[in-house]
């Protein structure tokens, strides 16, 4: 800074959105609404809608970051933004609305990598290389990523390369001119902590990388503190890399914990809430499913948790079955152990063993890979492919899914057979299917390539597909059906409603009954042991 005091610039969020000049680069910290840079997305927004600037910015953003309502749905006006680089907006109705109707130009780049790509950038390097993305539609062989029709013409973001014989992918660097970023408290030289943030995620490696290239560090905190008051070990961002400070105007709207909470030491290791205070989950067809998928546990594995059922249902499955001290239960957040919140609030929870940095998370997802990992389903077709990130128009984006199947060594996708309307009720350990979904989601071909099955079986991971009705496992000859619910006929609730014959096994059982009981533990930890 060119005060020689090393003081800390404070502005208020007007002063701060006036800095951000048109055509400018603009990247954000956060994942749903945890440690979004709240009162500056809104004073950027109202600045343009009164003076039409800041205008033409390029968006950068590792995670979703809203909760369908607040985060960088603030900057979703045909204008502001021309391009937006990200990797998930299933919580951002308006994005997912400006993409489809080529209001804006929109690339999909994996969650990890994004994260990862600050670091390479930060230490000078042209771009992130990794595996990661090849044979989806990420590689730009096929999609490259471009989620509409005014991006498909666009250059490429991303390149193939070969090094001693294998391929890879190489991110390229985006220059970064302005980064918002989000702490608890600084004191007047800037020094910031994110002590009562419930994610590390990837300030400090997306801060230097946005000085690697002489742009500007804008952050948000609740309180200041007097120099020297802070423990060094706890400072997150060191204050000369901070140009401008915002202390929030209202915390309680605009600095929460997440959606749902403004604070609560639960989630940040200052408290732990008695076992006994977490109600179990109210049986229904998520349930069901998720009982069913952690028949693939085993003790002593690391589990991933993705969004929707994974997420909501998986970890308290878990809880309820006494499986805590067995499994590790982590999410792409950084987060290890405890009972996680779903939703709008996923990425947080309560009674964690551990936290870590988003990016060290994905060190580890795209490296070593996890050992079972619990994914949505939007689509899956005969080959094994998946399609869990666009649906028609709607184009959610792939988060933390291309990163982490790709390398996980179990893959579980967890979803209802059909979607949107279907009704199911459950009585006597059996499942009647009272009225059917009016979406398919068996299909010839899917529509966009998540996941790609044929790799898969090259690799030799394990993957399973379980619905509530049946269960599939992905084989060298393609889908086979291997489970089937009790109550439900084969012919006219399964088969009939596939676009692609499924492989039966010769050895087609039933679901365990067990799974259906609506009450109490389904005695999943009797048989837990796995070779």
């Amino acid at each position: 800074m060119a005060d020689a005091s090393l003081k800390a610039v404070f502005v208020t969020p007007e002063e701060a959105a006036a800095s951000i000049v048109d055509g400018s680069t603009l990247c954000t910290i956060g994942m749903t609404l945890v440690s979004a840079s709240e009162s500056n997305l809104k004073a950027i927004e109202r600045r343009f809608l009164e003076t039409g600037h800041p205008r033409g910015l390029t968006l950068l953003h590792s995670c979703g970051q809203s909760d369908r309502a607040r985060g960088i749905q603030h900057l979703a006006h045909e204008g502001l933004v021309t391009r937006i680089i990200g990797s998930h907006w299933g919580l951002q109705p308006r994005w997912m609305d400006m993409i489809a109707h080529d209001q804006v130009e929109a690339y999909c780049l994996p969650q990890g990598q994004i994260a990862q790509l600050y670091r390479s950038m930060a230490c000078g390097l042209p771009g992130k290389m990794s595996k990661v993305g090849l044979g989806t539609f990420i590689d730009p062989r096929l999609e490259g990523g471009k989620m509409n029709a005014r991006t498909r013409a666009l250059p490429d973001i991303s390149e193939v390369i070969t090094i001693h014989g294998e391929e890879y992918l190489l991110y390229h660097e985006v220059p970064l001119d302005v980064c918002l970023i989000r702490g608890t408290t600084c004191d007047e030289m800037g020094n910031l902590t994110t002590t009562d943030e419930a994610m590390k995620l990837e300030v400090l490696s997306a801060v230097l990388a946005t000085k690697r290239y002489g742009g500007q560090v804008i952050a948000q905190v609740r309180e200041v503190a007097q120099i020297g008051t802070l423990n060094p070990k706890e400072v997150t961002v060191p204050g000369v890399f901070i140009d401008r400070v915002v202390v929030c105007p209202d915390p309680e709207e605009d600095h929460r914990m997440t959606s749902s909470i403004y604070f609560d030491p639960s989630f940040v290791g200052q408290l732990r809430v008695p076992s006994s205070s977490m109600e179990p989950a109210p049986f229904n067809e998520r349930k069901l499913i998720a009982r069913r998928g952690c028949q693939e546990l085993y003790p002593g594995c690391v589990v991933n948790l993705g969004t929707g059922i994974p997420n909501d249902m998986v970890g308290r499955v878990v809880a309820e079955e006494g499986l805590s001290d067995k499994v590790m239960v982590t999410v792409e957040s950084g987060i290890y152990g405890g009972v996680q919140l779903g939703g709008v609030d996923f990425g947080i929870g309560q009674n964690l063993l551990a936290m870590v940095s988003h990016a060290e998370q994905f060190d580890y997802y795209d490296g070593a890979g996890v050992d079972v990992t619990y994914m949505g389903m939007g689509e899956l077709d005969g080959e094994g492919n998946v399609n869990s990130t666009k649906m028609g128009e709607r184009c959610a984006g792939a988060g933390g899914f291309v990163d982490i199947t790709q390398n996980a060594k179990i893959v579980v996708f967890l979803g209802t057979f059909t979607a949107k309307g279907a009704r199911y009720r459950f009585e006597g350990g059996r499942l009647t299917i009272e009225r059917e979904g009016a979406i398919k989601k068996m299909v010839s071909h899917v529509a966009q390539l998540s996941f790609n099955g044929p790799d898969a079986r090259a690799r030799g991971q394990r993957v399973v597909v379980v619905t509530e009705r049946a269960v599939f496992e992905l084989v060298d000859e393609g889908v086979m059906l291997t489970e089937l619910a009790p109550g439900v006929d084969l012919q006219t609730q399964v088969l009939d409603m596939m676009g692609f014959a499924p492989i039966v096994s010769p050895h087609l059982k039933e679901m365990d009954s067990a799974l259906f009981a609506p009450d109490g533990p389904c005695g999943l930890a009797a048989g837990f042991a796995r070779p």
